[in-house]
């Protein structure tokens, strides 16, 4: 018997994680969705303004209640930041009880809402018991006002929201780093399917570890199938070297198309990084391993086919580099049926 989803998802007011959490909740047949928002208004009933007077104000201007406002003179951004936290502070720990209750009661839940910040709410205490899933949704500014303005023109106090797009910008990039500072997953919404995609490959774990042969310069092609065309992700690499017993491993956890391509693009701009990465290349004969995930099993076999068909699959005679793969899928395998149940 699976653990029951508990899947929590924040961002910055504007970003679109209202839509991304309604149909992630339908793919995955969640029928508990619920928004950090409405817990803030019981918390409000609970707590008065005159104690906690940033919980009673928004979350993009709650540093106006902040006692020491001058210690951040000529920093704008620690000061809303500062004040966002404070606010968020009230609510997490309604948050964790909702949680708690989900998961006595064996109910999966998505939870959605700019209250959810890394580092404030403890997920950890539910991995046991739950398929806790976290993560922090983004966009680039452009793509963040225009949904900003939408989103401010359908609710009553519109007029004001969008005066407040800057503190707003300010949260998302405090939303990030925390989220990368805590290991949970950040991923440009750039669309709904896209996105999806990618959340649902984290959550579902639909992965296979496999042999590929090709070159640094291929590495985007790769890369461009697997996370740009499935929304996949790839993890960790082994390169088999002559005269080891063992894979030389390097730990990578990649989903994120555009850091993908950030890397190569960096990796282009600096010749002797790039001629060390083709030195390993070159002593493994370009053969390696990785674990490759998809959304779902009918895009994880499409993305073999697609791979094979780019000549990217290792196809050999069984050599010391497949046994070792082989040994590497049992292993993991086995940890993962120990892990789930």
């Amino acid at each position: 018997m699976r653990k029951p989803y508990v899947i929590l998802i924040g961002s910055a007011s504007g970003i679109g994680k209202s839509t991304i959490a309604s149909e992630l909740a339908k793919e995955l047949g969640i029928k508990h969705l619920i928004e950090t928002d409405f817990i803030r208004e019981i918390v409000r009933g609970i707590i008065g303004p005159e104690y906690a007077p940033a919980l009673h104000r928004s979350s993009f201007d709650a540093y106006v209640t902040l006692k020491d406002k001058e210690r951040f003179k000529g920093n704008n951004a620690g000061l809303i930041s500062a004040g966002f936290e404070e606010h968020a502070s009230f609510v997490i720990p309604a948050i964790e009880k909702v949680i708690k209750r989900a998961v006595d009661d064996y109910d999966d839940v998505v939870i959605e809402g700019v209250h959810l910040v890394p580092g404030l709410i403890d997920i950890e205490k539910f991995r046991d018991e739950a398929s806790i899933h976290f993560f922090v949704l983004t966009a680039d500014e452009e793509m963040h006002k225009e949904r900003f303005v939408k989103r401010a023109m359908k609710i009553k106090r519109g007029g004001k929201h969008l005066e407040y797009f800057k503190e707003n910008r300010i949260i998302n990039d405090y939303l990030v780093k925390e989220a990368s500072e805590h290991g949970v997953p950040v991923i440009n919404n750039k669309g709904i399917d896209c996105t999806i995609k990618r959340m649902l490959t984290l959550i579902r774990e639909i992965c296979k570890i496999m042999l590929f042969k090709h070159s640094v310069d291929e590495l985007e092609a790769e890369t461009d199938i697997i996370l740009d065309k499935y929304g996949g992700r790839i993890v960790d690499v082994s390169y088999f070297l002559p005269g080891f017993g063992e894979p030389l491993k390097r730990r990578v956890n990649v989903f994120d198309p555009y850091e993908a391509k950030r890397f190569i693009g960096n990796l282009n701009k600096n010749p002797k990084r790039k001629k060390d990465l083709e030195g390993l290349y070159k002593l493994s004969d370009n053969v390696h391993s990785h674990k490759i995930c998809a959304p779902d099993e009918e895009s994880l076999e499409k993305m073999i086919k697609d791979l094979d068909e780019m000549g990217f699959i290792f196809k050999g005679k069984e050599s010391a580099a497949e046994k070792l793969s082989k040994e590497e899928t049992s292993t993991q395998d086995e940890g993962s049926k120990k892990s789930y149940h």
